[in-house]
Formats: structure tokens, C-alpha cells, sequence
């Protein structure tokens, strides 16, 4: 009988080279197929077995498939968001958007509407939600599949009552009509460009309609943008979410439509956030 530190070791060893973290995707693999909390299992490395199927899913990881869609779970501000192949996996580096938020929202009034554009899994709105316990919000995408998916999540992470999703695509030309105003708008929008060489852990596996965004990964910013001034309330934000080239560009569009904009970092230094408003600048 192969004890499961054994299997840890074993399993990061084969993962190494293909994942950049191979001995916590073992574990959280290793504690999907055991059916319990990864923590609760490293308590217990000397008294579980490994189960059959964690073999099926070492392999699928070694081909690159990326745990969440593995284990259908990803850790999110905090909360644990369901993921499927139709939504983009929530990474930390979105996180920087609440942060952003929070540090606004602490000289200003809270938001009582939020809108979410490019909702996917619902993670931005949900995690603003828990944020704000009085703000209600709108998640909006273009797929009727990512729309499936952070309804499911609204409903099992209890905020169905204070959040709505809606089918809308912003490239026609009445995507926004009929949506109203809002105090805070969190975008995380495609922003790769088209010839951009991805790992194939996303290449691969993620939607290629919520990454790519034409030869600069700038036609969507082009889109939304202009657009904000039809959607803010008097004294509202909006945080966006770009890459890490494109602060200039993205600044840029900001300015010619008429925003204040303010870059933000994220923690490892990279310009992550750009925020645009109407307001006096700081």
C-alpha cells in the first residue's frame, strides 16, 4: 500500500516541468479525488489511500488541462466559484479590480449598483457583492453558457436575491440600451493580442472569445469605454482590468473619451488596474 505522501512526491515529480505550482496541483488533485478539504487531507497523509481515479486525473493535468477545469472548483477573493471549459478561470492577479474598489469605496460612498462587463463565471460581481452586503449588480456576458455557470454560482454562494445576469454582446450596437446607471463598473475584459503565443494549459483549454481582442488586444477597451458615460452615475468609477503592456493605450482611450484615469499595480508590480472617472483627479 503506497502511502499518500508517496503519491504526492510521485505525482509532483511527473508535473514538474508542466505546471509552475506541481506540488499543489498533486494536492488539490489528490484531495478532489479523496472527496475531502485538501487541508483536512495533509492531516492525514499516513492513514488515506490514494483512490483509482486520481491516476485519470494526474494524466488529464499532464496534459495540460488546468486543475479548475479538473475539479470544477477555483478559489476566488473568497469564495469557491464552480468553473467550466465555457468561462475563463478567475486568476488572482482580477483580484487587484476589488482591491482597487475597496480603497475607492473608503473615501467615497459604498456602491448600491454594480455591473459586472464580461461576467463569466460571476466572479468580479460576486466578490464585490460580499464586499458590499448592500449594493445589488447586474453580470453581463455573451455567453449563454458562462451566463449558466455564474447563475449557478449566484445561487449556491447565496446572492441570487442581490444579483441578475443578462445576455448582452458589445460589439452590436445597442448592447447597453435598457441597462441603466451604476456606481461601480468592474470589467474584466479580453485583452490578449490575436498572435500572442499562450501556454497551452490556456491556449488549449480556455475560450478563446474571452481572451483575444484583435492585433493590439485593444478592441474591446475601444467598444466599453466610450460607452461608460451612458452607464455611470454621477460620481462613478470604473475599474478595468488590462494587460501588462497596455497602460499607455488603454490611458489613452480613457482620455479621449473624457476620464480621469489612475493606474493601479498589482502585487507583483505589473500595471493591472486602470481606473476611469469624472471626478476631480488625485
Amino acid at each position: 500500500m503506497t502511502g499518500l505522501a508517496t503519491v504526492l512526491r510521485e505525482a509532483t515529480a511527473a508535473l514538474e516541468g508542466i505546471s509552475p505550482t506541481p506540488r499543489l496541483d498533486a494536492e488539490l488533485l489528490l484531495a478532489h479525488a479523496l472527496g475531502i478539504d485538501r487541508s483536512a487531507m495533509l492531516l492525514r497523509l499516513r492513514d488515506l489511500t490514494a483512490p483509482d481515479s486520481y491516476n485519470g486525473l494526474l494524466a488529464r493535468r499532464m496534459a495540460d488541462e488546468p486543475v479548475a477545469y479538473i475539479t470544477g472548483i477555483q478559489a476566488f477573493w473568497d469564495l469557491d466559484l464552480c468553473v467550466t471549459p465555457d468561462v475563463l478561470i478567475p486568476r488572482s492577479d482580477s483580484e487587484t479590480l476589488l482591491e482597487a474598489a475597496v480603497d475607492w469605496v473608503g473615501e467615497n460612498n459604498a456602491p448600491m449598483q454594480i455591473a459586472d462587463l464580461g461576467t463569466g463565471s460571476g466572479a468580479l460581481l460576486l466578490a464585490a457583492l460580499s464586499i458590499f452586503p448592500d449594493a445589488v449588480g447586474i453580470g453581463l456576458d455573451a455567453s449563454p453558457s458562462a451566463l449558466a455557470v455564474a447563475r449557478d454560482n449566484a445561487q449556491r454562494l447565496h446572492f441570487a436575491d442581490r444579483a441578475r445576469f443578462e445576455l448582452r454582446d458589445w460589439t452590436t450596437a445597442v448592447w447597453a440600451e435598457g441597462l441603466g446607471r451604476f456606481d461601480l463598473i468592474l470589467c474584466n475584459p479580453p485583452y490578449i493580442e490575436d498572435a500572442a503565443a499562450l501556454a497551452p494549459m490556456v491556449s488549449d483549454h480556455e475560450p478563446h472569445s474571452a481572451l483575444f481582442a484583435g492585433a493590439e488586444g485593444l478592441n474591446d477597451y475601444r467598444i466599453l469605454i466610450p460607452s461608460l458615460r451612458h452607464l455611470l452615475n454621477a460620481g462613478g468609477v470604473a475599474f478595468f482590468e488590462i494587460g501588462h503592456n497596455q497602460s499607455n493605450s488603454v490611458r489613452a482611450l480613457g482620455a479621449e473619451a473624457g476620464y480621469l484615469t489612475e493606474l493601479r499595480h498589482d502585487l507583483a508590480g505589473n500595471p493591472r488596474v486602470i481606473r476611469f472617472s469624472l471626478g476631480i483627479e488625485e
